[in-house]
């Protein structure tokens, strides 16, 4: 009795096809195609695989895949960290994982970003298991790296990493669309952000969020390094057939996981509108080709580089637009024959100070909400450093005094004038420039003017640094002032990195009970920005805080209770205009 053999298609085993859910039709088609082709001479043209779309998900499935998300990436996270395998590191064993891959490809695509000759700090967004932050930390030994994921399931295996080094690596758990990563990372300090197949499992409509947060930590001109699912991919195409779509280019796995594909032009419209500039951006196709069966499957990502616009950081200025749109913008003549007023913005206000009656030149109060720079008013926090130094010239006596963020008023640095050697006021805004040389030359005689240098200032610049640092013959400065200066958090990072630069280097221990250690002062109430977020800042560019007023809690420090004594006798603290005033004082470490 004879046997008949059926065999089973004679596949290459390099060409799976990972396709489980096609359909019977179109498996049916591709089979017989490649039969035929066996059979028949012609060459058969190859078929591209797409799939029928059908109807989305119930809006009860979206809004659960939405609340659950965080749960889904934990499942996911938790059933492919069995994939491991124990690496003896130091003794003990460490896991290595087999289902992750790490992505070498980094340094190949975007190795000019990052330069190894250059100490920079990274983000990365959607870290996962590590599989972008070691191989980066590994081929840039200097770069620190921040690393945050949505799963802290995720963030644990990262931190059981056999590379893992918490003195070059923070990881952290962190939902970019509500947890604020300021928590966790200081004000504008990251050089490049790195989001490698991440944004696509936001919601569409929550990705602005991950982008307004994530430029608080950025510096100017910082870029975002950006690879994605590009729209017409294999796995697109896969859940089309399915139920699996929850909206435009957006579907949800069979794990719960969801992801969008992104077109070139809706990813660029994305971060344009966010404050980005596109560097570069392209979408990159890898197709898989099953020879023998003639189907061809296309692999398709976006791959982008993006820079975040520079931002104003001088003075910080004052955000505010007029309430109606537009400036208040009336000619002298017109104002005066309409209603017999002068239109003047420029206005005069008297502060009176012990022997001292200025008249300061400012912007009028009727302008000021029309107004974008904050420099051109009065602020309260200047007052009140002005009463302090009026009462304590050995703050500035002999001094070399620079004043960040004078403002077109100007009264610290007039009053230090009196005793310091040298006094220099600066400001990044023109209007509050041009103001503040008319009321230091109309408030301070020859003798005291002639102290007096302005100049333009806007944070972080060289050629701005390096000019007023010629003033000191590159000495640097021994008394650093700056009121109302840390009203933005973009400006905090520029704010102490000019600070740092412009300091005086002589930082000798001797006499610093009194007060003679160079010192950077800061007054100020804590409005966008908090103290803990000055603190960092100020941390990151070698600055310790030896004391505060009102608190009094740095027992520690040498110059405990300093800025209290400057109040005893000399300043009546129950007339201060604003309870909520504060003053710090650093020393450069």
């Amino acid at each position: 009795m004879g046997q008949t053999l059926c065999r089973k298609p004679n596949f290459p085993k390099t060409l799976k096809l990972q396709q489980p859910d096609l359909t019977l039709s179109i498996l049916t088609t591709a089979l017989r195609m490649a039969s035929d082709a066996s059979n028949n001479s012609l060459q058969v043209p190859k078929i591209q695989i797409y799939s029928t779309p059908n109807d989305e998900v119930t809006p009860f499935w979206k809004e659960k895949y939405e609340r659950d998300a965080k749960k889904y990436w934990d499942i996911f996270y938790k059933r492919h960290q069995d994939r491991v395998v124990g690496v003896m590191i130091d003794d003990s064993v460490k896991p290595k994982f087999q289902f992750f891959k790490d992505r070498h490809y980094l340094d190949k695509e975007w190795g000019h970003y990052f330069n190894e000759a250059e100490e920079k700090v990274v983000l990365e967004v959607g870290c996962g298991v590590g599989n972008t932050i070691f191989p980066l930390a590994a081929t840039y030994p200097a770069l620190f790296i921040h690393a945050c994921d949505f799963s802290p399931r995720a963030v644990d295996l990262v931190k059981a990493h056999k590379d893992f080094n918490e003195s070059k690596i923070n990881a952290f758990a962190c939902d970019l669309t509500s947890d604020d990563l300021l928590k966790h990372i200081p004000p504008s300090s990251v050089d490049i952000v790195t989001m490698i197949f991440v944004l696509s499992a936001v919601s569409p409509e929550k990705m602005p969020l991950v982008l307004h947060n994530i430029k608080k930590i950025m510096k100017p001109n910082a870029y975002v390094l950006f690879r994605d699912y590009a729209t017409g991919d294999l796995a697109q195409e896969r859940l089309t057939c399915k139920d699996q779509k929850i909206g435009e280019n957006f579907f949800v796995r069979g794990d719960g996981t969801r992801a969008f594909y992104f077109s070139e032009e809706v990813l660029k419209s994305l971060f344009q509108e966010n404050g980005f500039s596109t560097e570069e951006c392209g979408v990159c196709c890898k197709q898989v080709e099953n020879r023998s069966r003639e189907i061809v499957m296309n692999r398709r990502w976006v791959q982008a580089a993006f820079r975040l616009d520079n931002v104003n950081l001088e003075i910080p200025q004052s955000l505010k637009e007029p309430e109606d749109g537009f400036d208040v913008d009336i000619s002298e003549g017109f104002a005066f024959e309409m209603f017999g007023i002068s239109s003047s913005r420029d206005e005069i206000t008297e502060f009176k100070l012990q022997d001292w009656n200025f008249k300061i030149k400012l912007l009028s109060k009727e302008f000021q909400h029309t107004c974008k720079s904050t420099g051109l008013m009065l602020w309260e926090s200047a007052r009140l450093m002005a009463s302090v130094l009026a009462s304590n010239q050995t703050i500035v006596s002999g001094k070399t005094v620079l004043e960040l963020g004078s403002g077109c008023g100007g009264i610290c640095s007039m009053i230090a004038s009196k005793t310091a050697r040298l006094v220099v006021p600066t400001d990044g805004d023109h209007k509050a420039l041009e103001l503040l040389n008319e009321n230091i030359s109309s408030n301070l005689d020859k003798s005291l003017s002639s102290k007096v240098h302005i100049k333009k200032l806007n944070w972080g610049d060289k050629e701005h640094i390096e000019s007023v640092k010629k003033l000191t013959d590159n000495k640097g400065f021994d008394v650093i002032i700056g009121t109302d200066v840390t009203y933005v958090d973009e400006a905090i990072m520029p704010l102490f990195q000019t600070a740092k630069e412009l300091i005086s280097s002589n930082q000798g221990d001797e006499n610093i009970e009194k007060g003679l250690k160079p010192a950077f002062i800061l007054c100020h109430i804590f409005r966008r920005v908090d103290e803990e977020s000055i603190l960092s800042a100020a941390s990151c560019f070698g600055f310790q805080l030896v004391d505060k007023w009102p608190s009094r809690t740095i027992t520690e420090s040498p110059c405990h209770g300093m800025i209290n004594s400057w109040f005893e006798g000399r300043i009546n603290e129950d007339d201060i205009e604003n309870p909520a005033l504060n003053i710090m004082y650093f020393h450069a470490k």
